[in-house]
């Protein structure tokens, strides 16, 4: 961003101080402005009035944004209105036009001579206005577009100059809850759209599309995170990025803090007692401190917090939680907060619940069952599968045949509680699997014979592995930035052998085979990584975005075997936004983007899904989704879509190592008329010849493909 950054935040007032006198042509008495109006008019009667406006969740239709008053009386009249449709409305001036509304016109202001925009008003989002007002028109302007426009009548050609030094326009006194952003008043000849590019304001927001490292979405919004005691609670990650109305990165020097609030209410969560430890802490160099103690810099517009939540909600009465991000110093504003969904916080070893579509409640014998398929299917001879005495059997990435994930039982959409513990509970799925598969079942444990069977197999690994238990169980227990280092350590020294037999222990004492694609393709994930940023940067530090899609494109189609179907342009924006990166490209950047990317074209790769990737009649997979898109999809502009309507998308939040990571969501409409996300479970090894589509439309909650429209679909050329 350009110099200066950091004046900015002078340049946000609220809207009740806003204050315009047209007596000068400019900015006039103009408070909450830049000062950049001309003295001069130039180009005849009228002026051009722009601003950024941001409207709270509170604001509501029928309000008034700017009213108008002369010098000469106190009555005030609408100048810019929501409507009771909470479109905007641009009226005449007063004194200057015939059609001008006068503080005896009664309410709707729809009744009066007006131009209105078509779409709804934003809330809680910065959007620009331009008011063009002169002696025969009046044009209002939406984020640079020209949204109305109505002929006018004079009232007195001669006296029209005169007249307009009497005006002042004032802001809304506070029902609104509005803010604005340079406030400008320029000639009438002044471009609007020239205006609206320059500028924009800042944003603080919560970054949905990383990973969300220890926390199990529910599908009711609610996030569950493991809390309370010292000894059991979890690390959660979350980031927050501060993005210009154009969702770029803005560069600015800021400390931002978290704090815990009620979710219902917005106040602080207080300690139970003085010597209590504070309800939300954060992790610096292995030691744990108040949230409030520890901001963080933005750097490069983002920034990444570590917390733990200390308070339980079942010992506040219940009640749920939300994190708070705003800056250190400075003044408070909305557009400045950030706030994460509303958060249960859970002790480690909460009782089970039952979820999805097997209705049947775990227990930890599903565990043992898991454990003992990894020995009598997916074990060491699913290494010799991959590995070849310690050497990679393929030559290349696209023959990379990593070993599969074992199969998994029907009661696998649900998870233990064992396993929750196991994991530490950060890698609880997007909701709850589907099995695709062909199921299998079992309401009995192991018997003393496979039990024993087990001790001999975990005692052979132990024996051969060069990783210490310390590195496996903390690979099991920590996040998955913490893992990406354990990984990154590892396979700069380890065999293949050793890194097949990591994986085999991590999915053992985890409990979840999930892991092991992860950790077996890490190498070459690595490995290609590092080729293709040195392609894309050539020896710098950064290099532009444009310049980096041709290669991003070139390794994703080689990798997922797609010669027939490279990234459209909406792929490449999702992309953009996980990278989080502006028209620069540095390495953290691209790592963040490759790490989502790549799992998703090795799945590619893989031959079902390989199938109906490529399908494009009809389109089974639109490309890289978002859950935002696939619920509008579902929902529709005439309401919910039928019931078991679905789409296919990869979750944007799940990236490398995270055992999901790669994996389709089927994303549907429930009996229940609510939109479900579940993770689709699949054995790649499975010799059923059927087609994945096939499969999907035997299962009894979907009958029926929906489709996500998208809007200039091109394709990057490889």
């Amino acid at each position: 961003m350009a110099d200066g950054e950091q004046c900015r935040e002078e340049q946000y007032a609220k809207l009740e101080d806003l204050r315009i006198s047209l007596d000068r042509g400019g900015a006039g008495e103009e408070e909450g402005g830049d000062g950049e109006g001309e003295g001069e008019q130039g180009g005849g009667f009228g002026f051009s009035l722009c601003f950024w406006i941001y409207l709270s969740g509170s604001a509501r239709p029928s309000s008034i944004i700017l009213k108008q008053k002369t010098s000469e009386s106190e009555d005030e009249v609408p100048f810019l209105v929501l409507n009771e449709e909470n479109k905007l409305i641009l009226l005449p001036l007063v004194l200057i036009h015939k059609e001008a509304p006068s503080s005896e016109n009664p309410f709707p202001w729809t009744d009066m001579f007006h131009t209105a925009a078509e779409m709804d008003c934003p809330l809680e989002k910065w959007f620009h206005i331009g008011c063009q007002v002169a002696e025969n028109y009046m044009r209002l302007h939406v984020d640079g577009k020209l949204v109305g426009e109505k002929s006018l009548f004079v009232l007195s050609s001669e006296h029209c100059q005169d007249d307009m030094k009497k005006i002042i326009l004032v802001g809304n006194d506070g029902n609104l809850g509005g803010y604005i952003y340079h406030v400008q008043v320029l000639p009438i000849s002044a471009s609007i759209s020239d205006q609206f590019v320059k500028n924009p304001p800042a944003k603080l927001s919560l970054d949905n599309s990383c990973i969300l490292d220890g926390v199990e979405e529910g599908g009711d919004g609610v996030w569950s995170i493991v809390g309370g005691k010292a000894s059991c609670r979890r690390n959660f990650s979350l980031e927050v990025v501060l993005l210009d109305a154009f969702g770029r990165s803005v560069h600015r020097e800021m400390e931002v803090v978290a704090s815990l609030l009620y979710a219902d209410s917005g106040t602080p969560v207080e300690k139970t007692r003085d010597d209590a430890e504070a309800p939300l802490l954060t992790s610096c160099d292995g030691l744990e401190y108040p949230s409030t103690d520890r901001p963080v810099m933005l750097l490069r517009g983002r920034a990444t917090f570590k917390l733990k939540i200390s308070q339980l909600s079942s010992k506040c009465d219940n009640r749920l939680f939300r994190v708070c991000f705003h800056p250190l110093h400075g003044q408070r504003y909305p557009f400045l907060e950030a706030y994460s969904c509303p958060i249960r916080c859970i002790s480690r070893n909460r009782s089970n619940r039952t979820l999805g579509f097997g209705k049947r409640s775990l227990s930890t014998t599903v565990l043992l069952d898991e454990i003992h398929l990894l020995k009598a299917s997916d074990g060491l001879q699913a290494i010799r599968d991959v590995y070849g005495n310690g050497q990679l059997k393929a030559s290349n990435q696209s023959d990379l045949k990593c070993s599969p994930q074992s199969k998994h039982f029907k009661v696998e959409d649900n998870r233990s509680t064992t396993e929750a513990v196991a994991n530490g509970s950060s890698e609880q799925r997007e909701n709850q699997e589907m099995g695709i598969n062909n199921f299998e079942g079992t309401d009995s444990g192991p018997s003393d014979s496979e039990s024993t069977d087990l001790k001999d197999l975990d005692s052979r690994w132990s024996q051969k592995s060069v990783v210490s238990d310390v590195a496996i169980f903390r690979y099991c227990l920590e996040s998955t930035f913490e893992r990406t280092m354990i990984l990154k350590q590892l396979i700069a020294s380890a065999s293949n052998e050793d890194i097949a037999n990591f994986a085999e222990q991590v999915c053992l004492y985890s409990g979840c085979s999930h892991h092991r694609n992860q950790i077996l393709v890490s190498k070459h994930l690595v490995q290609e990584g590092d080729d293709t940023w040195n392609s894309i940067s050539r020896k710098k530090q950064r290099a532009l975005w444009m310049d980096a899609v041709s290669e991003i494109n070139k390794k994703f189609m080689m990798v997922a075997n797609s010669a027939s179907r490279p990234l459209s342009g909406q792929d490449l924006e999702i992309l953009h936004g996980i990278a989080g990166c502006g028209d620069d490209l540095g390495r953290e950047e691209f790592d963040r983007m490759w790490y989502w990317l790549y799992p998703v074209a090795f799945a590619l790769s893989k031959d079902r899904i390989n199938r109906i990737w490529k399908c494009l009649s009809p389109k089974w997979i639109e490309g890289f989704v978002t859950r935002e898109e696939a619920e509008s999809a579902l929902k529709g502009p005439g309401g919910l879509q039928k019931t078991g309507t679905f789409v296919l998308r990869f979750p944007t939040s799940r990236s490398w190592p995270h055992p999901d990571a790669g994996s389709l969501i089927v994303a549907y409409v429930g009996t229940d008329c609510i939109i479900h996300h579940r993770l689709l479970s699949l054995d790649h090894r499975d010799r059923d010849s059927r087609l994945l589509q096939d499969l999907l439309l035997e299962e009894p909650e979907l009958s029926q493909l929906g489709r996500v429209v998208r809007q200039n679909s091109s394709s990057c050329a490889s």
